[in-house]
């Protein structure tokens, strides 16, 4: 029921025409101004009761609502990821450094890393693993971001780190956790079939997407075929641990292989006229950006990388005017990547 037409002077008319007729009802009468403020708060619960109905299916709920909907099936939100990776502290030998140390990304808003395992310095140097400090695809930095060492260490060490850090993924929003919840409804889970194993890979915080390949290596095998939030290959201890959730969930019998994606970089090559004050590095860095995001869209979805999209990047492109001699890997033909495999950006040259 809609509460629409629930309004102040409706419910006040309708509590007046129920008054003993009698009584002064006029407006500035005691009956009225008694009865008008009691008619203003009746209509604002009928206002919330139209919430409640659209807060209680889960299509039209949100936030914590979203949550006890979702809870009914069993399906809860998965909480952020911490980033990982690997930071090299440069001093004096024999510089001791402890689990816990904090460096940061710098900057107006500087990403917080905390050190995982304890080093000492030697040659000069020493590579650590570390995590970010908060999860989140913040944290998601690329090489060299890196930069400063907080703390009793501020100063005295110098900090890098030469690869990327990736897994981190953000809480899972709202509109994910109802794909998913939509996912147990629409495509039933049993006796470990394939929507199962899908399920049980994307309850796992980090993992966006999933395949399943029933049968693939003979009578009980399964593989499971994961990409992270970046809609790339998760990072090996994420694959571990989804494959150690459905090791503890999956039938007795089934033989379970689970693995990333495998990647296919997609290098782009071309000779771009550029608009008056832009540079090439601007123009690489557009284009790269809009590569990352239509393979994005192909992820587990679509096979074919086309050529012509990719021309639409590059001409999309804030400071390219036009091309020439663009080629997609090599050539300029679409490009087909296998199932379970994954298109990622690579070059742009």
């Amino acid at each position: 029921m809609a509460f629409e037409t629930e309004t102040k002077a409706v419910i006040l008319q309708r509590m007046l025409d129920a008054t003993d007729p009698s009584i002064d009802k006029r407006q500035g009468s005691v009956t009225f101004d008694m009865l008008a403020p009691a008619a203003s708060e009746i209509a604002q619960a009928k206002i919330e009761l139209d919430n409640v109905l659209a807060w209680g299916f889960a299509d039209t709920s949100y936030g914590p609502y979203l949550d006890l909907r979702c809870g009914e099936r069993g399906v809860t939100r998965k909480a952020a990821v911490k980033s990982t990776g690997q930071v090299t502290l440069s001093g004096a030998d024999g510089t001791a450094i402890p689990v816990g140390t904090e460096v940061s990304t710098g900057g107006n808003t500087p990403i917080l890393f905390v050190t995982a395992a304890a080093g000492t310095i030697a040659s000069g140097s020493v590579t650590v693993a570390a995590e970010a400090k908060v999860g989140g695809a913040s944290g998601n930095v690329g090489p060299g971001a890196i930069k400063l060492v907080l703390g009793a260490l501020a100063g005295v060490v110098t900090v890098t780190n030469a690869a990327a850090f990736n897994g981190g993924a953000d809480t899972e929003s709202d509109a994910d956790l109802l794909a998913r919840y939509l996912e147990t409804v629409r495509r039933p889970a049993t006796s470990g079939n394939a929507n199962q194993y899908r399920q049980w890979a994307l309850e796992i915080a980090g993992i966006s997407d999933a395949r399943v390949f029933p049968i693939w290596n003979g009578n009980g095998t399964v593989k499971v075929v994961l990409l992270d939030a970046d809609k790339r290959a998760p990072v090996t201890a994420k694959v571990t641990e989804v494959s150690d959730y459905i090791e503890s969930v999956r039938p007795v019998g089934a033989t379970v292989t689970v693995e990333g994606a495998a990647e296919v970089a997609i290098n782009v090559s071309g000779t771009y006229t550029l608009k008056a004050g832009a540079t090439l590095a601007d123009a690489q860095a557009q284009i790269l950006a809009g590569l990352t995001d239509y393979l994005k869209t192909l992820a587990f979805v679509d096979p074919v990388v086309r050529y012509t999209q990719i021309a639409n990047v590059v001409l999309n492109a804030d400071a390219v005017v036009d091309y020439s001699g663009l080629t997609v890997n090599g050539g300029t033909a679409n490009i087909t990547v296998a199932d379970g495999s994954v298109a990622v950006p690579g070059t742009v040259t």
